[in-house]
C-alpha cells in the first residue's frame, strides 16, 4: 500500500476518534463525580459525544446496534433490581396514600408537558416525554422508539435530574443539618458473584434479542424489567450488575444520544431553556406543596415527604435519603411506584396528547 494511501486511511480511521471520545468522557465523569452531581456515568459520555459531534461532525461515529441494545436491556435489569419485596410491602400497606400522591405528581407533570407541547417549546410530543417525573434513562430510550426526539428528551430529563438532586440535597441539609447527601465512592471493580453475573448477562442478551425479534416497542426496557423483577421476587435470580458493566452501558447510551446532536438542536435547546427550566421549577414547587399536604394530613415527617414526592432522580434521592434521618422504605416505595406507573403509562399519555394536539411526533 502506498504511503499516501496509508496516511489517508489512518486519517479516516475511527479508532482515534473513539479514543478521543473515551478520554473526554472519562474526564467529564471524573469532574462530575468530584462535584457530587448525579448520573455522572451517563451525562459525562453524553456531553463528550455532543462536543465531538459539534466539532468533528454528526455521523463521524456511530454506536453499534447490538451493544447499544444490550446496554439498554442492562438498564432494565438495573431498574428491576430496585423492586424488592420490602418496597412492594410498603406500598401495599398504604396503597391509597401512595396511589393518590403518585398520580398527583404524574397529572401535574403531564399537564406541564401538555402546555409545553401546545406552545411548541419543543417539537412534537418531546416535551411530554421530557416532563415525565422519573425513569429518566427509560424515558429517553423509549421516547425514540415512539417517534420523539431523544436528544431533546435527554436535555429535559437530565436537566430536571440535576435540579431535583441539588434541591433535595439543600433541603436535607437545611432541615436536618445532615452531613450526608454525598454520593458514595465510585467502585468500578467490586467483588462479583460470578454465577449470578453470568445468569444476568445471558438473560440481558436474551431479552434484547426477544425485544428486537418480536418488535416490542420499549421492549429492551420492559422485558428485562418484568423478567428481572419476577425472577428476583421468587428468589430465582440475583441480579449482579458490577459498576464497570453499568458504566459501559451508560456510556453507550450517552454516546448514542450525544453523537446525533447538531448545532441546530443545540440552538433549539438554548432557546427552550428558560421555559423548560421554569416548568421544572414549577413542578418542583407543586411537588413541595404535595409534600406539605402529606406531612399535614398523613403525619409523614417533612423531609421524608419532600424526598418521597421529589419529581425524579430516584438514584440521587436514594443516596440523600440513606444519609438522612428519614423513612427510607417509604421514600423509595413512593419513587419506585411512580417509576413503574410512568414506565407503563408514558407511551399512552404521549400518544393521547399527540392525538389531542394534532402534532406529529417528528424529530427536529
Amino acid at each position: 500500500m502506498p504511503l499516501k494511501d496509508a496516511s489517508r486511511l489512518l486519517r479516516k480511521a475511527s479508532l482515534p476518534r473513539w479514543a478521543l471520545l473515551l478520554a473526554i468522557s472519562s474526564a467529564l465523569v471524573l469532574a462530575l463525580e468530584l462535584l457530587g452531581l448525579p448520573a455522572s456515568l451517563l451525562i459525562g459520555p453524553m456531553v463528550a459525544a455532543i462536543i465531538l459531534a459539534l466539532t468533528i461532525g454528526q455521523g463521524s461515529l456511530r454506536v453499534p446496534r447490538w451493544p447499544l441494545l444490550f446496554g439498554q436491556a442492562l438498564v432494565g435489569f438495573l431498574m428491576a433490581r430496585a423492586i424488592t419485596v420490602d418496597i412492594i410491602g410498603t406500598m401495599a400497606a398504604d396503597a391509597p396514600l401512595f396511589l393518590s400522591m403518585i398520580f398527583s405528581v404524574i397529572v401535574v407533570a403531564s399537564l406541564l408537558g401538555w402546555l409545553l407541547t401546545r406552545w411548541q417549546v419543543l417539537p412534537g410530543t418531546t416535551a411530554v416525554w421530557g416532563s415525565s417525573p422519573g425513569a429518566a434513562s427509560a424515558m429517553v430510550i423509549m421516547s425514540e422508539e415512539y417517534g420523539a426526539d431523544a436528544r431533546l428528551v435527554a436535555f429535559m430529563q437530565y436537566l430536571r435530574v440535576v435540579f431535583v438532586a441539588v434541591a433535595a440535597s439543600v433541603v436535607s441539609r437545611l432541615w436536618v443539618a445532615a452531613d450526608g447527601g454525598e454520593p458514595p465512592p465510585l467502585i468500578l471493580f467490586p467483588p462479583i458473584n460470578w454465577p449470578a453475573f453470568v445468569a444476568t448477562v445471558v438473560l440481558t442478551c436474551l431479552c434484547a434479542f426477544v425485544a428486537v425479534r418480536l418488535r416490542i416497542q420499549g421492549g429492551t426496557i420492559i422485558l428485562p424489567l418484568i423478567a428481572g423483577s419476577l425472577l428476583q421476587g421468587f428468589g430465582l435470580l440475583k441480579i449482579e450488575l458490577p459498576m464497570w458493566l453499568l458504566a459501559i452501558s451508560y456510556a453507550l447510551i450517552g454516546w448514542n444520544i450525544g453523537l446525533r446532536f447538531t448545532r441546530g438542536i443545540i440552538m433549539h435547546a438554548a432557546r427552550a431553556l428558560p421555559r423548560v427550566a421554569a416548568s421544572i421549577l414549577l413542578l418542583m414547587s407543586l411537588c413541595g406543596c404535595m409534600a406539605f399536604a402529606l406531612h399535614k394530613f398523613a403525619g409523614v415527617d417533612p423531609l421524608t415527604a419532600y424526598l418521597a414526592t421529589s419529581p425524579g432522580g430516584a438514584d440521587s434521592v436514594a443516596i440523600i435519603a440513606a444519609s438522612s434521618d428519614v423513612d427510607v422504605p417509604f421514600v423509595m416505595a413512593m419513587q419506585t411506584g411512580r417509576f413503574l406507573i410512568i414506565l407503563f403509562t408514558g407511551p399512552m399519555l404521549a400518544r393521547f396528547i399527540a392525538r389531542r394536539s394534532g402534532l406529529a411526533e417528528n424529530p427536529v
